[in-house]
């Protein structure tokens, strides 16, 4: 869901008394971060494994299936998703609900 839609619904939530912003930002993140698994295990790891076995001949000493080489590319996908979560995230919880509740 795009930041500004978020941005409406914390302010939404700080109208109606939420009083700490930084109890929505959890809420945002936890989202991410369900995506970011689902996207790793369904798309990334399969085609890390496709393209290891694509590649078995390049690659000296290492098996396509070792997981710690496997854990790279998981590992910089997810921080990458996770940091492209919180920062928009961050971003709604500072905006004033007023000017949030007006923006459409």
């Amino acid at each position: 869901m795009p930041w500004h839609r978020r941005t409406r619904e914390i302010g939404i939530r700080m109208a109606l008394g939420e009083r700490c912003p930084a109890t929505s930002l959890p809420l945002v993140i936890r989202q991410g971060a369900l995506q970011t698994a689902f996207a790793v295990f369904v798309g990334n790891m399969p085609l890390c494994l496709l393209i290891g076995r694509v590649l078995a001949s390049a690659l000296f000493g290492i098996s396509p299936a070792d997981p710690i080489v496997l854990a790279h590319p998981i590992s910089i996908l997810a921080a990458s998703a996770l940091i492209a979560c919180y920062l928009p995230a961050r971003k709604a919880t500072r905006v004033n609900p007023t000017e949030a509740l007006r923006a459409e």
